[in-house]
C-alpha cells in the first residue's frame, strides 16, 4: 500500500457527528448489499447513530478522525484500546473505519489507517486488531493489504438487524 494521500485527515469535532452518522449508515447499506443480496440492510436511526458519534467525539472513546475532500467528510475511523476481554493495555483496536462509496480505492482508507496507527502508537499501543465480517471481501482485502493477519480461532457470529454475520478478528503489530 502506498503512503501517499491527497486527503486531509483531522480529529472529528462535534459538528461532524451528523455527517459521520450519515456516512456510517450509507456505508453499512452499501456493504450489506455486497454481503446479502436478498436481505435489506439494517439501518440504525440517524438520530441514534449521530448521538453515538457525538458522544464518542466528546469523550474520545473511541478517538475519531475524519478524512476531508473539499470540505466534505469522505471517511472516518474510530480507534482506541481493544475492547476484547483479556487483552493487554498495549493492544489497540480499530473500532470502525468507513469510506464513502464515491471515494473507494482513492486512498482515503489508507489515510485513515495511517492516522489511526499514529494515534495508537502515541497511546502506547504495540499491536492493533479489527473485527471484519468474513463475507465483506472489500474490507477483508483492505485490512490484509495493510498487513493484518486473520486470527483463525477468533471467528464469531454477531446478530445485526435480523441476520447473523460471521466476523473474524485480524491483528498486526504497529
Amino acid at each position: 500500500m502506498s503512503t501517499t494521500t491527497t486527503f486531509k485527515v483531522r480529529p472529528a469535532t462535534l459538528r461532524d457527528a451528523k455527517q459521520i452518522a450519515e456516512l456510517h449508515n450509507a456505508s453499512v447499506r452499501d456493504a450489506f448489499k455486497t454481503m446479502f443480496t436478498d436481505v435489506p440492510a439494517p439501518v440504525l436511526p440517524l438520530e441514534k447513530r449521530q448521538a453515538y458519534w457525538r458522544e464518542a467525539i466528546e469523550y474520545s472513546e473511541p478517538q475519531v478522525q475524519v478524512a476531508i475532500d473539499e470540505d466534505r467528510i469522505v471517511g472516518f475511523v474510530g480507534f482506541d484500546r481493544s475492547r476484547d476481554k483479556g487483552t493487554l493495555p498495549t493492544m489497540g483496536e480499530i473500532w470502525a473505519i468507513y469510506v464513502a462509496a464515491s471515494h473507494l480505492s482513492r486512498g482515503v482508507g489508507l489515510a485513515l489507517w495511517d492516522a489511526a496507527r499514529e494515534g495508537l502508537q502515541e497511546e502506547g499501543c504495540s499491536h492493533v486488531t479489527v473485527w471484519v465480517p468474513i463475507s465483506n471481501d472489500r474490507a477483508m482485502r483492505f485490512h490484509e493489504l495493510a498487513g493484518f493477519k486473520r486470527e483463525l480461532n477468533s471467528a464469531k457470529t454477531v446478530p445485526l438487524g435480523g441476520v447473523k454475520i460471521e466476523e473474524i478478528r485480524l491483528k498486526r503489530p504497529l
